[in-house]
């Protein structure tokens, strides 16, 4: 088991981190794409995991010139998604993590997907009762790589952000964690990799 001893409190990422529902967020954007004429790269788009859906609208709006409305194109992603015939699981390196450590020491969720899906998600895998806080893009006003996810919930679990570590799946939420001072773990295809120190990272 990974000592996590040096810490005081843990965040989870929740697509691609904690939860293996990447694919099926990529089928949905696929689809969106092309009702939208958006060109679908599938590398592009996964590196904006953990970024707000209507956050990734607007990149897309200005990567290829389009003037879609943001949130039509949000909700037909949304409604997409939950249309589609997946049962996300868990990834057993970071649930491993998890279950050692939420008894004896504050655990959060930060996440780009909306709350009522992340919900959902986290009761379907009785994950949502054992947590200390939740924090969702219906939560903040910046998305990652903006600190706001992480910051809010280390407030909320009262514990300075320096004393807490993150685990992430993308570069962008690596970048989320530095810039609050925190030290992240990447997960790699399921797989936790050895932590990245904020204080080495220029962005902090």
């Amino acid at each position: 088991m990974i000592d996590l001893s040096a810490y005081q409190g843990i965040i989870f990422d929740m697509d691609g981190t904690l939860v293996d529902s990447m694919g099926s967020h990529l089928i949905a954007w696929e689809k969106t794409c092309d009702a939208f004429g958006y060109p679908f790269d599938r590398e592009y788009m996964h590196k904006l995991g953990g970024i707000p859906t209507r956050k990734t609208v607007e990149m897309l709006n200005d990567a290829f010139a389009k003037t879609h409305d943001v949130e039509k194109v949000s909700a037909y992603k949304e409604s997409t998604w939950k249309q589609l015939d997946h049962t996300p699981t868990l990834i057993e390196d970071t649930l491993a993590v998890f279950n050692h450590y939420y008894p004896t020491m504050p655990v959060s969720i930060g996440t780009g997907a909306e709350r009522e899906d992340a919900e959902a998600l986290l009761h379907y895998h009785s994950i949502l009762d054992k947590i200390t806080a939740l924090v969702t893009a219906t939560d903040v006003t910046h998305g990652k790589p903006h600190p706001e996810t992480f910051l809010t919930a280390a407030e909320i679990m009262k514990v300075s952000p320096e004393k807490c570590v993150v685990f992430e799946d993308t570069r962008i939420g690596l970048e989320a964690a530095h810039r609050a001072g925190m030290d992240c773990y990447l997960v790699e295809n399921g797989t936790i990799t050895q932590p990245l120190h904020a204080a080495s990272d220029s962005n902090k």
